[in-house]
């Protein structure tokens, strides 16, 4: 019996400015609902973009932005996800996940902090550390934010946990070979978890300079078997994809690579 979930992924570029990036979830919220989405996915730093100072706009969950988000997500009838930043200990702060609508209510704090190809988030960011799952229209959904992609033990949890489908927000730093390793490591981690995974990128932006990672686009769902079942280019876009989650558990019998391994 099939077991479908319609989900869109927000490939669109944040801004600096928090009130104005609202619009842009707002927009494409409603697209996505007007598509027949019941879940839609927007990048990580939805917020405010990577490209300036974070600690000014963290804000808790329980602030006017997040609030704001919220009120969307009720008033379109539409699960969002989005990435914020909220206060965290010694003056960093979280690289958080909301995920909110008519029936739920949660946050995933980013793992796995990108201090890499010369930026450090862990100087303004603290790590979170527990995998989130959650049941939304009878789909079991896992979390993770961009850098968490490089993880295949992160992804092998959440299968561990029954995900069966996860979704990675991310603003993907730009540089030799990134796209290629944003594609590859989407499915290779569908692979790894044997789970459907939406992975959704910012665009590329016009101005890409600097060192804070912005976008490549690119946003990418794979099958458990890693097969691409909808990719954008870079542009700003809306990909809408059905995922039949009821696939997950003949596949998990037939290649069952979270039984099958082994702990060095």
């Amino acid at each position: 019996m099939s077991r479908t979930i319609r989900i869109s992924l927000a490939q669109v570029t944040s801004g600096t400015e928090p009130a104005d990036n609202l619009k842009i979830i707002e927009a494409h919220t409603r697209a996505a609902a007007a598509a027949g989405s019941s879940l839609v996915v927007f990048p990580e730093a939805m917020m405010r973009c990577f490209s300036g100072p974070i600690r000014g706009v963290a804000e808790p969950l329980d602030g006017p932005w997040a609030d704001a988000v919220r009120e969307i997500a009720q008033r379109i009838g539409i699960t969002v996800v989005a990435g914020m930043f909220t206060p965290a200990d010694n003056g960093r702060v979280g690289n958080t996940l909301l995920i909110t609508g008519p029936t739920t209510e949660a946050h995933y704090d980013k793992i796995h902090l990108f201090d890499a190809f010369g930026f450090a988030e862990s100087d303004t960011v603290a790590p979170g550390s527990d995998p989130l799952i959650l049941t939304i229209d009878d789909v079991t959904v896992g979390f993770a934010t961009c850098y968490d992609l490089r993880f295949p033990a992160l992804f092998q949890r959440l299968g561990d946990l029954g995900a069966e489908l996860i979704v990675v927000p991310a603003s993907w730093g730009s540089g030799p070979g990134k796209v290629e390793q944003w594609s590859l490591l989407a499915r290779a981690r569908a692979l790894d978890s044997t789970a459907f995974v939406a992975a959704c990128d910012q665009a590329e932006p016009d101005n890409a300079g600097g060192t804070a990672p912005l976008g490549v686009g690119h946003s990418v769902v794979s099958s458990p078997t890693g097969e691409v079942l909808g990719e954008l280019d870079a542009t700003p876009g809306l990909l809408t994809v059905d995922i039949d989650a009821a696939l997950v558990a003949p596949i998990r019998a037939k290649l069952p690579v979270l039984a099958n391994r082994r702990q060095f």
